[in-house]
């Protein structure tokens, strides 16, 4: 990275990675659930000095503070509300986001809720969408629910390896810069993840939601990655997403499982070019959002007194 600011969110301290601190135009990117804004090093580099990239740490990862309440800030509600904190802090009224898996879903709730719809200008997903194989869901879960301790910082890497092949990283290079940034050590001497083993309390704690219905409220641009051995989205569910959003733009990322790292031209150029297109008029995301929020709300009051 280029540089870091640090912003309060209540007792919270939140990490934000910049590239390009300078460039004209920027655009958020956030990480998903177990990971940091580091995984974007690469992503802002191929993108190139025209594109400022600022790429937060949700609490819990990499430098950001550890919440000291998990069951109430590992949430999706507490994560839009760091959202807000981090556009407010570098005074971004309006601004394109990039997020991959978890990022992703935050992205899109903040694109579908009448309150900050009007601050996401346009949205990529990386691998994800209002629809996720349970399946794959169940194994994220698991995997992040347990802590996880290694004797030395090979058997560290190793595991990421095995891990996170998801990933489509190519060469021992990246996978060592991959490893440096994952490590945390623990006071016995052995090694851990960067991250609190609490954020998979989200899980446990969150609120379900209808996303389908959040993700026909948006009426910004939409564009989807899509690995293409993804075992969290399907092929099918990337259909229906555009069923339901005409003007969907999707890439499918050979040789990526869950989710593509965005780390080689073959898939940043294709959103470097959704980025610059120009946006074509739409319903405002307000009005689109309020109408969708209403819509929820008498689909809950039917059900209620159907109960």
């Amino acid at each position: 990275m280029d540089a870091l600011e640090l912003v309060r969110v209540r007792e919270l301290e939140v990490a934000v990675r910049i590239w390009h601190p300078e460039a004209p135009r920027t655009v958020i990117a956030w990480h998903g659930l177990a990971r940091h804004g580091g995984d974007f090093e690469d992503f802002a580099r191929v993108l190139g000095p025209g594109w400022r990239v600022l790429a937060p740490d949700t609490p819990g990862r990499g430098l950001s503070s550890w919440s000291l309440y998990p069951a109430h800030d590992y949430l999706y509600a507490h994560y839009m509300k760091v959202a807000v904190a981090v556009l407010d802090h570098f005074e971004l009224a309006q601004v394109p986001w990039v997020g991959t898996s978890m990022g992703g879903l935050i992205g899109m709730l903040m694109a579908a809720e009448p309150e900050t719809a009007s601050r996401i200008e346009r949205l990529v997903l990386n691998d994800v969408g209002p629809e996720l194989d349970p399946e794959g869901l169940a194994s994220l879960a698991s995997y992040f629910g347990a802590p996880h301790r290694f004797c030395r910082f090979g058997e560290l890497e190793a595991e990421l390896r095995r891990h996170y092949t998801g990933f489509g990283i190519e060469g021992d290079d990246a996978w060592r810069r991959l490893a440096l940034g994952s490590a945390r050590r623990l006071p016995d001497g052995s090694w851990t993840y960067h991250y609190d083993p609490r954020i998979g309390e989200q899980f446990v704690h969150d609120t379900p939601r209808d996303t389908w219905a959040d993700w026909a409220a948006i009426r910004c641009p939409l564009m989807v990655v899509r690995g293409a051995d993804s075992p969290l989205l399907k092929a099918e569910s990337v259909t229906r997403m555009a069923e339901a959003q005409p003007g969907l733009v999707s890439l499918e990322a050979p040789g990526c499982g869950h989710a593509p790292m965005l780390d080689r031209r073959s898939q940043v150029r294709p959103i470097a070019d959704f980025l610059d297109r120009p946006r074509r008029r739409v319903l405002p995301g307000a009005v689109g959002g309020a109408l969708a929020w209403w819509q929820r709300g008498l689909r809950w009051l039917k059900g209620a007194g159907a109960g």
